[in-house]
């Protein structure tokens, strides 16, 4: 049961002209921002790959045996926060789902 009479201050507040400087912008100020966008791409990369070893009904072994690996060393290229994951181990998960990575340099 709702109250229609509940308002939040979101919903009644709400001034765009006191909207700080975007989210972007606020990552450059902190000096993060190339960490989140390197982190970003990594969680990006690791949906994907479950996403296809999902639909390609792979296991977690059975992806690290096709990667001649560990369940551990599968498990560190699945963290999205393991930065020792090598270029070449990304390239080979995504070999071992039929897929594979793209990387290009572009005007920035």
């Amino acid at each position: 049961m709702t109250d229609k009479n509940i308002h939040t201050d979101a919903s009644t507040d709400f001034n765009p002209r006191h909207v700080g400087p975007s989210f972007a912008s606020w990552l450059e100020e902190e000096g993060i921002a190339d960490e989140v966008h390197e982190a970003a791409i990594k969680e990006l990369f690791v949906e994907q790959l479950l996403k296809a070893m999902k639909e390609r009904k792979v296991t977690k072994t059975a992806m690290a045996a096709a990667l001649s690996t560990s369940r551990n060393q599968l498990a560190r290229i699945l963290d999205p926060g393991c930065e020792a994951v090598t270029i070449g181990a990304i390239k080979r998960a995504a070999e071992a789902v039929g897929k594979t990575v793209r990387i290009e340099l572009v005007d920035g």
